[in-house]
């Protein structure tokens, strides 16, 4: 009868690794884990078994992307213009002559003046710190609030699952720009804040379905049975095993829905009732630009060629990243 070892060596990868109470409860592997070969194998590539996290995995495939390089490129030129808009204009968005009112190009003023006489370049480009500003709160608002109350929900179920998807449900059947006409005419303040407050409040349902659904599916995997089984804590379980497993689809989501989010805000400020002057936004240069179209196309052109960059961008950025974190596409 051959013998019996207390330690099948083959299971080594897959095992429950430490001791004790806390160390029982580490898994080795983990769904979003995978194997590759690193570096001083015999073969030129290194031992196989080394564990390699979904992150890992994702971040070599989007650095091979030239979608993710060019969009990457083109955010990170937006948010260095945000925040030193100096470095590239050293006028001021509001300094104004009527008496160059919606003139052309001319020397130091590349893209001509808009109908108050104030330089479309400089306003062009301070607009992409009102725009990336309403983006990226935004998205981080809508991302926490929805994905905690859509996790907690998929992850306790009954109840409490029962009551936030029928919130959801109401809050899907309110439009998005008729919510924003009434949300926001009662709003006389012309800062980003009543914007941003507006989009968290509509937005987060979203969020909260799409981590909803990926909470549930991570909680069946056997990972995390094997903690709940040995005794794991549900803080535990959220925080070490689910969420790192069931946040690539919210990332995902949140990535694309920043560019919708900065269209929004353009479309509310081109209707009166986003941003209002003197703030400086796209939307509120394209509104005014509107009415001057056919004598001076260019104070239309360069804010909404700006926009549509910027949300392509994103848009391409969160498609890249989609599909470095699909595992369908490995």
């Amino acid at each position: 009868m051959p013998e019996q070892k207390p330690w099948d060596e083959s299971m080594g990868s897959g095992a429950i690794s430490g001791a004790g109470a806390g160390g029982a409860m580490d898994l080795a592997v983990d769904e979003g884990t995978t194997l590759e070969k690193t570096p001083g194998g015999p073969d030129g590539t290194g031992p196989a078994g080394k564990p390699r996290s979904l992150w890992s995995d994702a971040w070599r495939d989007l650095r091979r992307n030239p979608v993710f390089i060019v969009s990457g490129l083109v955010i990170l030129f937006l948010v260095i213009i945000s925040i030193w808009p100096s470095l590239i204009t050293d006028q001021d968005p509001l300094d104004c002559d009527l008496a160059k009112a919606q003139e052309g190009s001319q020397p130091g003023h590349p893209f001509g003046y808009d109908g108050q006489g104030c330089d479309v370049y400089t306003r062009t480009v301070y607009g992409a710190r009102t725009s990336v500003t309403v983006g990226v709160l935004s998205t981080l608002g809508v991302s926490l609030l929805g994905g905690v109350l859509g996790g907690l929900a998929g992850f306790f179920g009954g109840v409490w699952d029962a009551v936030l998807s029928r919130i959801t449900d109401v809050f899907f059947g309110i439009p998005v720009v008729l919510g924003g006409l009434v949300f926001l005419s009662v709003v006389t303040s012309s800062t980003v804040w009543p914007v941003i407050g507006f989009i968290v409040l509509l937005g987060w349902p979203q969020i909260a379905r799409i981590s909803r659904g990926s909470v549930i599916t991570a909680k069946q995997n056997d990972y995390v049975q094997a903690a709940r089984a040995l005794g794991a804590s549900n803080s535990r379980m959220m925080l070490r095993h689910i969420t790192p497993n069931a946040i690539a689809p919210v990332i995902v989501v949140a990535t694309i829905a920043l560019g919708t989010y900065i269209s929004l805000e353009a479309t509310l400020s081109y209707l009166g009732v986003g941003l209002k002057p003197p703030a400086v936004s796209w939307g509120i240069d394209i509104s005014a630009a509107s009415q001057y179209v056919r004598n001076a196309p260019h104070m239309l052109l360069w804010p909404a060629g700006a926009l549509a960059v910027t949300v392509l961008a994103f848009i391409m950025l969160g498609d890249a990243v989609r599909d470095a974190l699909d595992p369908k596409l490995r």
